[in-house]
C-alpha cells in the first residue's frame, strides 16, 4: 500500500491505510491535531456569536455567517456563503386571556435579569411564539390534554371528554412540539396552548435561573410547529431548492402549516388557566409539578387566543468551507452544525458550532504544516435550522445530484454540554464510532469517552450496548437536526454526535440560553467543547485519510434483523391485546370494573389483527446477513493486497450503499422521506421509526398497506445485499 509523507515543522508523519484500529502514524496526526484545539478560542467565539440575538433573517445572523466564513478562509479553506429565500413568519399580534368568569391576561414575556447580560436586548429578540402556527382568533373553553399525543386522546375519550370546539393546553414533552397542534386539530380543537411544566425542566429538577440552571416561571420554549414528518425545509418549495426564482406553493395550499393557532407560554402564565379547570382529576401520569390539583376540564372559564403573523420571505445564509482532497477530490467528508438561534442561542446551537470551528481551525493548521487529506473535507455552518432544517435542506436539494455521487458521510452536531458521548446514525459506522470513542479521553474521569458512555448506560440501565457492554450501540436517527436531508432524503450515511447528561438546565429556546447561563451551568471550562472537537476531528481525519472507507456491515445486518423481529412482535402483541380487549368489552368486564360515580366510556371493539406474511423481510435479512459476513471475511483477508484501482471501485460501492436503502417513491404519504430503514415518526416528530413504512402501517392498523410494504422493504434490502456482494466480488477478484 502507498503511504503519503508530510512534514509538520520538521516532523514527518505518514498517513497509511485507515482501519478500525488506526496505525501509529495516523495517531500522531491526531495528537498534533489536538494541540491546536483551544478552550479559550471556543469561549471567545461563543461570546462573539451569542452577543446579540441572531434568528433567521436578522442582521446579526448574517454577520455571524460572514464572521464564520472569514474564520474558515483564514484557516486555509475555500469558504463561501450560499443564499436561499424561505418563508419565515414573525408575530405581530399575540393575545392570550381568560375572559370569564375570572379575568387574566398572560404576560407572554421573559423579563431581563441583572445576572444575564444579554437578556435585556428586547428590541432585537423574537417574542415567544410557535413559528408556522396559522393566524387565528378563537374563544373557547379549555381542556388539558397532558402531552397531547394520540394515546392521551384515547384516555380523554374513555373519560367522556371531547375537545371538539375547545382550546387544548398541553405540556411540553412526550413528543416533538409540532405533533401537539396536529393531533389537537385532528380531534376538532380550535386552538392549542403549549406550556413548560416545572416537572420537565423547572424547579422540580433543580434551582431555577438565575440561582440555578433550570427554567424559571417566565421562561418560554419557542420553536417551529411545522409538520416536519411530511418534509423538512422551506414550506413553500418541497423537494426543490428555495432559490429566488423557485416556483412556490401558495401559503393557503401549504400542507405543513398548522391547522389551528398555537402559542407557547411559561408555567407562570399557564398556572391560572390550569387552576380554572374543573372536570375529572387528571390521571397520575398526567400530573405535573405545579402547586395545584390537575383537572382535565373543561371548566367555567373561557380563553381568548388571537395570533397574527407577518408572512415574509427572508434570505438565509449557509457557510460552506472546503479543503480539496489530494487523491480523491470528488469524495466529500462533511461536517456540520447550525449557527442560527431563536434568540442568543449560546448552547443551542453555538456550543456545537464553536467546537466544529475549532476542528476546522486545527485541520487548517495540519494542512498548513504539510498534511494532505486524501478526500475533500467540507465544513458547513447552517442557517435557519430552527425553523425546520431550512439551511441544510435547501443546500441538499440544490446539490442533490452532486451529493449522491460525492458525499461519503455527513457528521452532524448541535448543542453540546458536560457529560457523556451521545452518538446515533448509520449502523454501518457503528464500529468506526467505537474506534474513535475508544481513543478520546473524558476530561473529568481520565478514561475513554467510550468507557464513560458505557458506564452511564449500565448504571441507569438505559440505552443498549454490544459485546457484553464493551461497545456502544448507535441509536437510530429520526429527525430534529441537520442530518435529516442527507440521510433520509438523499441516502447519505450520517452521524449525529455530542456530549451531555450532566449539564441540565431549562434555557432551551428562551432568552436565557445565553453566554452567562452557559458559562455558569453547561460547560464552564469548555472542556467538553474540546472533547467534541477531538471526537469530530478524529472522525473527519480518519474518513479523509482512509484508503478504503471504514464501513462495516455485520452490525448493520444484526440491527436490521432486530428491527424485523420488533415489527413481527409488534403485530403479534397487537393481535393478542386486541383479542383480550375485545373480550373484555364483550363480557362487560371494563364496564363492570369502572367506578360508577365517574364517567367512563367503554372503548369500541377493534378489528382483529390479521397474520401478516413477514417472509419477504425475513428472507431479505437472511440474504443481508450472509452478504455482510462474506464482506467481513473478504475484507479481512484481501483488503491489504487489493490494487489501488480496485480500491477506488470498492470505495464507489461503499459510498453508494446507504443510497441503496432509499426508494424514489419515498414512504407512503410522504414522498420526501426516501429512506426505508430510518425516518421520523408521523406522530413522534423527532423520534425515530425504524422500518417506518412497515412499522407505522401496523401501528395505524393499515393491514393491506403493511403487507405491501413488507414486500417493498424486503426488495430494498435484497437490492442492498446484492450491491454489497459486488464489493465482495471485487475483494475476491471476481469483479
Amino acid at each position: 500500500m502507498k503511504n503519503l509523507s508530510s512534514f509538520f515543522f520538521g516532523i514527518v508523519f505518514c498517513i497509511s491505510v485507515a482501519s478500525s484500529h488506526q496505525d501509529a502514524d495516523t495517531r500522531l496526526v491526531e495528537k498534533r491535531f489536538d494541540t491546536f484545539l483551544k478552550a479559550d478560542d471556543q469561549r471567545a467565539w461563543l461570546k462573539r456569536l451569542s452577543a446579540r440575538p441572531h434568528h433567521t433573517g436578522s442582521a446579526y445572523d448574517k454577520e455571524n455567517a460572514e464572521f464564520i466564513a472569514a474564520q474558515y478562509r483564514s484557516w486555509g479553506f475555500e469558504a463561501s456563503i450560499e443564499q436561499f429565500f424561505v418563508l419565515f413568519p414573525t408575530p405581530k399580534t399575540r393575545i392570550l386571556e381568560m375572559t370569564g368568569p375570572r379575568q387574566f391576561t398572560a404576560k407572554l414575556a421573559e423579563p431581563p435579569l441583572p445576572e444575564d447580560a444579554t437578556s435585556g436586548q428586547t428590541s432585537e429578540q423574537l417574542p415567544s411564539y410557535n413559528a408556522y402556527s396559522i393566524d387565528g382568533d378563537v374563544t373557547a373553553e379549555v381542556v388539558y390534554v397532558n402531552y397531547g399525543v394520540p394515546k392521551d386522546y384515547e384516555e380523554l375519550e374513555q373519560r367522556g371528554v371531547d375537545v371538539k370546539g375547545k382550546i387544548v393546553i398541553a405540556r411540553y414533552g412526550g413528543s416533538w412540539r409540532g405533533i401537539k397542534p396536529k393531533v389537537a386539530a385532528e380531534h376538532g380543537a380550535v386552538g392549542c396552548i403549549i406550556y413548560s411544566d416545572p416537572r420537565e425542566d423547572g424547579y422540580y429538577q433543580g434551582d431555577v435561573y438565575p440561582e440555578g440552571a433550570y427554567r424559571n416561571e417566565n421562561g418560554v420554549q419557542r420553536g417551529s410547529v411545522l409538520d416536519m414528518p411530511l418534509y423538512t425545509g422551506d414550506p413553500l418549495t418541497p423537494g426543490i431548492a428555495a432559490t429566488k426564482d423557485a416556483k412556490r406553493l401558495d401559503i393557503k395550499d401549504c400542507p405543513v402549516l398548522t391547522k389551528i393557532p398555537v402559542l407557547p407560554i411559561s408555567y407562570g402564565d399557564a398556572l391560572p388557566i390550569l387552576q380554572s379547570l374543573s372536570g375529572p382529576v387528571a390521571p397520575e401520569a398526567w400530573r405535573g409539578a405545579l402547586p395545584i390539583t390537575y383537572h382535565i376540564g373543561p371548566g367555567k372559564s373561557t380563553v381568548h387566543l388571537k395570533l397574527e403573523f407577518n408572512w415574509d420571505i427572508v434570505p438565509i445564509n449557509d457557510v460552506i468551507a472546503k479543503i480539496r482532497g489530494s487523491e480523491y477530490p470528488d469524495e466529500w467528508v462533511m461536517r456540520g452544525n447550525h449557527e442560527d438561534a431563536w434568540v442568543n442561542g449560546a448552547q443551542d446551537p453555538l456550543s456545537g458550532q464553536v467546537a466544529t470551528m475549532d476542528e476546522g481551525k486545527a485541520i487548517g493548521e495540519l494542512v498548513k504544516g504539510g498534511w494532505k487529506p486524501k478526500r475533500t473535507i467540507v465544513y458547513m455552518a447552517w442557517d435557519a435550522e430552527e425553523q425546520g432544517l431550512f439551511g441544510s435542506t435547501e443546500w441538499a436539494e440544490a446539490h442533490a445530484d452532486e451529493l449522491k455521487q460525492k458525499a461519503v458521510v455527513y457528521i452532524n452536531s448541535d448543542s453540546n454540554g458536560r457529560g457523556f458521548l451521545g452518538a446515533a446514525g448509520s449502523h454501518t459506522l457503528e464500529r468506526f464510532v467505537n474506534d474513535v470513542a475508544r481513543d478520546v479521553m473524558d476530561p473529568e474521569r481520565s478514561i475513554s469517552v467510550q468507557q464513560r458512555a458505557l458506564a452511564s448506560r449500565r448504571s441507569d440501565r438505559t440505552g443498549e450496548d454490544r459485546e457484553g457492554g464493551k461497545e456502544i450501540r448507535l441509536g437510530a436517527l429520526g429527525s430534529g437536526s441537520d442530518y435529516t436531508p442527507f440521510l433520509q432524503f438523499l441516502g447519505i450515511a450520517a452521524l449525529n454526535i455530542g456530549y451531555g447528561g450532566e449539564d441540565g438546565g431549562g434555557s432551551y429556546h428562551s432568552v436565557y440560553d445565553s453566554y452567562d447561563h452557559f458559562t455558569r451551568f453547561i460547560d464552564p471550562s469548555f472542556e467538553y467543547g474540546v472533547t467534541l472537537s477531538e471526537t469530530g476531528g478524529r472522525m473527519v481525519i480518519r474518513l479523509a485519510s482512509a484508503e478504503v472507507l471504514p464501513f462495516e456491515f455485520t452490525r448493520f445486518s444484526e440491527t436490521v434483523s432486530r428491527y424485523v423481529k420488533e415489527v413481527t412482535k409488534l403485530a403479534d402483541d397487537m393481535r393478542a391485546e386486541t383479542e383480550e380487549m375485545n373480550k373484555k368489552i364483550a363480557d362487560r368486564s371494563l364496564e363492570n370494573a369502572a367506578d360508577p360515580t365517574k364517567t367512563y366510556v367503554v372503548p369500541k371493539p377493534k378489528e382483529p389483527v390479521p397474520y401478516l406474511n413477514f417472509a419477504p423481510l425475513q428472507n431479505a435479512v437472511s440474504n443481508l446477513e450472509k452478504a455482510a459476513k462474506r464482506y467481513e471475511k473478504a475484507s479481512g483477508e484481501k483488503l491489504s493486497t487489493l490494487p489501488r484501482e480496485k480500491r477506488a471501485a470498492l470505495n464507489a460501492i461503499l459510498i453508494s450503499m446507504e443510497h441503496m436503502l432509499t426508494r424514489p417513491e419515498g414512504l407512503p404519504g410522504r414522498a420526501w422521506y426516501k429512506h426505508q430503514v430510518y425516518a421520523p415518526g408521523l406522530y413522534t416528530g423527532y423520534g425515530v421509526k425504524t422500518l417506518p413504512a412497515v412499522r407505522e402501517a401496523i401501528e395505524l392498523r393499515k393491514w393491506k398497506e403493511a403487507d405491501e410494504e413488507i414486500g417493498v422493504v424486503g426488495q430494498t434490502l435484497d437490492q442492498y445485499a446484492e450491491r454489497l456482494q459486488k464489493g465482495v466480488g471485487l475483494l475476491e477478484g471476481k469483479e
